[in-house]
């Protein structure tokens, strides 16, 4: 079915809650194995329809926040899911206490019963009133960046559409588009911390209502972090220090010579990599597509079918516009089996990269859209990451087919960027433990911190004391830091084994390619940690990962030691 023909239906919420409670006595009262399968099995269903109403309700929200229409709905699922939360926690708790458990185990599989677990030590009814007004408050984050109308030589821009003059050959235009963006957040400073301030205390008295004693040990349970810990990220944080920051500290030198300026660089001198400019993809938005559609085709039998089927069924959207929200994301319509593709297209290298990386997790949601219970469909979002961070590195095959005779800058600057990102992303995650352990920060002293941690993980800034920018503000235009918290170290994880995979890539792509099967058609049936171990790959929570891969990195970008 296409896109524009799949009817939305606002939820009776008393239906779902009586549904919840049938399939919950009905898990109760089994006297076989099958009985108890047939009731879980009922209930997912139930959630099927439940999260593509949600979906379709977000994509179309999303797609224009100024509908009205889709922007009640999107108020009101701000409070139902929540509710949805708590009857899902009651049918949940019979399956996990079932005298059947140790055969659904062996029918479902264990992983989904770990995670379970975790999610009912994520969740109480009690904290429905903070769920709920953490809700609405990411929603007004996401209708603030979403209204940005930036005055540009006599145009009205939105965020995404400024991206490509922020990334300007001329100095002056390029300080003045990252000083327009600086202006919008700087204006709109007070709301931005407000809304952090108000969602910080929200979610410590979440915490501290279930028995925690911070955000953190929630936040991980809400991520569901099955097989590592917060020691563990830590370790994987120490050795982002160790090999990661060096390497991206000599990229960024050798870029400051490049385009003649300043090093420690300012923000604005951190988006141009060539001083004749960066790659750009060949053509207009449709002519990306077609490049992609070409690229998947030549890639497997398996994509060729994925983007043919994507296409047919209207399940992208990637033009910038007026009223649309800012970022890119995919997401699943699981009663259609279809995954959804979104993001902002604004004539930058990042068109390309947004699109393979969208269409990664795309195209593991396609090949494991049949998968039952809907909890075995995809992992954990740490291994989601490697669906979509790998695929951006396997369209390097078609470099010169998205970027003409600049194939070969983009595969430096998409190849540097991956190791630049690392110290960013793992800085990002740092803060929010930060943060969460010490709710009581004032919007200030938050601000603090974040300059503090730009000194250990990004030595090439120079904090100058500009508007938002340069005062350590950087983090609030990280919407992952406001709706999604710890929902970061996830990408460092995942690059950090999407360039193993990119490694293999250099001199058996074929190769690589399995791998990467064998790791994505495991859908959700493994933990992160079992899904790189399926794809022989090193695990990221030790030096050898990263070891090795900036080695090789640096060694492919004409920077060995």
């Amino acid at each position: 079915m296409k896109f524009s023909e799949m009817p939305y239906t606002h939820p009776d919420m008393d239906k779902v809650r009586l549904l919840a409670d049938r399939c919950k006595d009905a898990l109760i009262n089994a006297e076989t194995a099958d009985e108890a399968e047939k009731a879980y099995l009922d209930w997912d269903d139930a959630c099927s329809e439940f999260n593509t109403m949600y979906n379709l309700c977000y994509i179309r929200h999303t797609i224009n926040t100024e509908d009205e229409f889709y922007s009640k709905e999107n108020d009101f699922w701000d409070s139902a899911s929540p509710l949805f939360s708590q009857y899902g926690q009651a049918v949940v708790k019979a399956l996990l206490e079932s005298k059947f458990r140790p055969q659904l185990e062996e029918r479902f599989g264990r992983v989904m019963f770990i995670n379970n677990d975790m999610f009912l030590k994520s969740f109480d009814p009690a904290i429905i009133p903070e769920m709920q007004q953490s809700n609405a408050l990411t929603t007004e984050y996401e209708k603030l960046i979403a209204s940005a109308q930036i005055d540009w030589n006599g145009e009205k821009l939105t965020i995404s559409q400024l991206a490509p003059y922020k990334q300007s050959t001329d100095p002056n235009e390029r300080h003045k588009a990252w000083a327009a963006e600086s202006g919008f957040y700087k204006e709109n400073a007070d709301k931005l911390d407000r809304i952090y301030d108000d969602l910080v205390k929200l979610r410590d008295r979440m915490a501290k209502k279930l028995g925690y004693d911070s955000y953190v040990t929630l936040g991980y349970y809400n991520m569901t972090r099955n097989c590592y810990t917060r020691e563990d990220v830590e370790k994987f944080r120490s050795a982002v220090i160790k090999y990661a920051v060096p390497a991206a500290d000599r990229l960024y030198r050798e870029q400051a010579k490049r385009i003649g300026a300043e090093y420690p660089l300012q923000y604005s001198d951190t988006s141009i990599i060539y001083p004749d400019g960066n790659a750009k993809p060949v053509g207009t938005a449709e002519d990306i597509l077609a490049a992609g559609k070409r690229f998947y085709h030549s890639l497997s039998e398996e994509t060729a079918e994925f983007i043919d089927f994507m296409y047919d069924n209207e399940l992208m959207d990637v033009l910038s516009r007026k009223g649309k929200a800012a970022g890119g994301y995919c997401t699943e319509l699981p009663l259609y089996h279809v995954p959804f593709i979104f993001t902002n297209f604004n004539g930058t290298q990042s068109d390309v990269e947004t699109v393979t990386h969208e269409a990664g997790h795309a195209f593991a949601a396609y090949v494991n859209r049949n998968r039952r219970p809907g909890d075995n469909m995809l992992p954990t979002l740490e291994a989601c990451e490697i669906h979509s961070m790998s695929m951006e590195f396997f369209g390097w095959q078609s470099a010169d087919d998205f970027f003409g005779e600049n194939a070969e800058k983009f595969k430096y600057t998409h190849l540097s960027d991956a190791i630049k990102f690392l110290p960013y992303g793992t800085m990002v995650d740092h803060f929010q433990h930060i943060v969460y352990d010490h709710p009581e920060y004032t919007p200030e002293q938050r601000i603090d911190e974040w300059k503090r941690l730009t000194g250990i993980y990004m030595p090439w800034i120079n904090m100058d004391g500009s508007a938002f920018y340069g005062e350590g503000r950087a983090w609030q235009r990280q919407t992952h830091i406001y709706e999604r918290p710890f929902y970061y170290i996830d990408y460092c994880l995942a690059q950090t084994v999407a360039l193993e995979f990119w490694v293999i890539m250099q001199t058996d792509p074929k190769e690589a390619f399995r791998r990467y099967m064998d790791l994505v058609s495991l859908g959700g049936t493994e933990t992160f940690d079992g899904l790189v171990a399926a794809a022989g790959l090193d695990t990221p929570f030790g030096d050898d990962a990263l070891r090795k891969i900036t080695e090789a990195a640096m060694k492919f970008l004409g920077y060995e030691k």
